[in-house]
């Protein structure tokens, strides 16, 4: 299996392996055509890469285009688990639009940016100006109800399976759980209904890299977001991650087998009577 990779960082170790500069890729066709598996693109080679070049990359291109923005990410959500969503409002940032959710979400409340992770791009509306300073910065209101937290969980997930589940608890000045934010790291066990959740919506989503932000409110589940590329803070010394997309990425190469259990029986003929 010959991998070519776009992030020298996130395949380390990888074995046959050849690293390619993102931005000299169409300079490499026959080599990017010919490999097995392209690692971590970045986003603006995937057309080019998925559509003009045939290549299978990972992560899939679910985990890229849902990935890519809060607003498409919660609508995808919205189509598959409604249930285990935070009470959102996504409207253009109009005058109207704006008054309208100053009117029904009850404070505090969360306004994100639809493009931002790692913490940055959130806040926490308490006050008018609060509202008014995040109104000035973006083009969509994207708004949720305030879950109470003192913590969530990040999951891993690679193809169908959790890597690793450990809780983010909250950082000094409150509200942010990312440890990119101050938050910390507690490895206490996650519990089976957030990490179920996890993996249902990978899934569902055709989502097989990334880090999904479960909340547990009274013991519910509620998907906050999910990152196609996650720190790595909280995945320990191991080989863990690079194993488990290895696994992957040699199980999806497999071609089924066409006698196995995989193909359904054949009809059996009409008898005549």
């Amino acid at each position: 299996m010959h991998l070519v990779s776009f992030n020298v960082f996130r395949t380390l170790g990888f074995p046959d392996t050849t690293v390619v500069k993102p931005e000299h890729f169409l300079s490499h066709k026959e080599l990017l055509r010919d490999a097995d598996w392209v690692l971590f693109p970045e986003y603006w080679q995937l057309n080019a890469l998925v559509y003009g070049l045939k290549c299978r990359v990972f992560p899939s291109v679910a985990s890229y285009l849902i990935g890519h923005d809060k607003v498409e990410m919660t609508r995808a959500f919205e189509a598959v688990a409604p249930e285990h969503i935070p009470w959102t409002i996504i409207e253009g940032n109009g005058a109207q639009e704006r008054e309208h959710i100053w009117s029904v979400m009850a404070l505090p409340f969360v306004a994100k940016l639809p493009k931002a992770s790692m913490g940055e791009g959130v806040w926490l509306i308490e006050t008018r100006d609060d509202w008014r300073r995040y109104c000035e910065r973006t083009d969509v209101l994207y708004v949720q109800e305030y879950l109470p937290l003192d913590r969530d969980a990040r999951i891993v997930i690679v193809g169908d399976k959790v890597v690793t589940a450990y809780w983010r608890t909250q950082a000094d000045q409150g509200f942010y759980n990312n440890i990119s934010k101050g938050g910390q790291i507690d490895s206490s066990p996650v519990p089976a209904v957030m990490t179920d959740l996890a993996l249902r919506l990978a899934r569902e989503l055709e989502v097989d890299h990334a880090g999904f932000d479960i909340a547990l409110v009274e013991g519910y589940p509620y998907v906050l977001e999910f990152n196609r590329l996650f720190g790595n803070q909280g995945l320990g010394q191991g080989s863990d991650l690079k194993d488990a997309i290895l696994e992957y990425l040699q199980q999806q190469s497999e071609p089924r087998d066409p006698g196995g259990s995989n193909t359904p029986e054949p009809p059996h003929p009409l008898i005549a009577v």
